[in-house]
């Protein structure tokens, strides 16, 4: 091959150098065309690239550009099924849901969670944390099968009313009489008011608490 050719190769060498300490930069599908007449135009006609090597850079443009191509349509993709998803949990806003979170806002002075067992517990243990990770209060609740109830009265262990507008989680521990867990899932119910879209996957504001859509186990009007 050419002088070119060294020179393509010189530059990748200094370019391999440089990326261990800074992120490779991408060519555009115009670059790399330019690149490939370049080097036809320069090569040495006494030493001309093979067909199999001008086939093989012709082939590798092609799927440059159709991986490119490929990206921009994922990309296109993305974006509209992003606006789907917000489109679709509009309709959700003043409707009542049971959402899978373990995340309640303390209002009127108390918090009401919801949890469920896949069988009936001997022995059930609550703890309530507050945004920090602290915990705040302890005690039991009901191990009846299937869907149970609990309303923290919004005090901590010390007897002192905490302010409306914190949001706490619930954190249970549930057990057979053999020690196993039967603990499933937590729940809470609430009225949607609003979408956060300020992520990838927009979400339901349930009393405040942002949840996915995809957590709604039910809905009533």
């Amino acid at each position: 091959m050419t002088s070119v050719a060294a020179t393509t190769a010189s530059a990748a060498t200094t370019t391999s150098t440089t990326s261990s300490s800074s992120s490779a930069t991408s060519i555009s599908s115009s670059d790399f065309l330019s690149l490939l007449v370049s080097e036809l135009q320069n090569q040495d006609p006494l030493n001309a690239t093979s067909t199999t090597d001008f086939i093989n850079q012709v082939t590798s443009y092609a799927n440059f550009t159709e991986q490119q191509q490929i990206n921009s349509s994922m990309s296109s993709l993305a974006s509209s099924f992003s606006s789907l998803v917000t489109l679709n949990s509009v309709n959700y806003i003043g409707h009542t849901v049971e959402a899978k979170t373990d995340t309640a806002t303390l209002s009127g002075g108390s918090a009401t969670f919801g949890y469920t067992l896949s069988s009936a517990a001997s022995d059930v243990s609550i703890s309530i944390k507050d945004s920090s990770g602290n915990t705040v209060w302890t005690g039991t609740g009901s191990g009846n099968a299937g869907s149970n109830s609990f309303t923290w009265d919004g005090k901590n262990s010390s007897g002192t009313q905490l302010s409306d507008g914190g949001q706490y989680s619930i954190a249970v521990t549930a057990t057979d009489s053999a020690g196993n867990s039967v603990y499933q899932y937590s729940t809470v119910t609430g009225t949607v008011t609003g979408i956060d879209a300020s992520t990838s996957t927009p979400s339901l504001l349930v009393n405040g608490v942002a949840v996915s859509a995809s957590n709604v186990i039910g809905v009533s009007s």
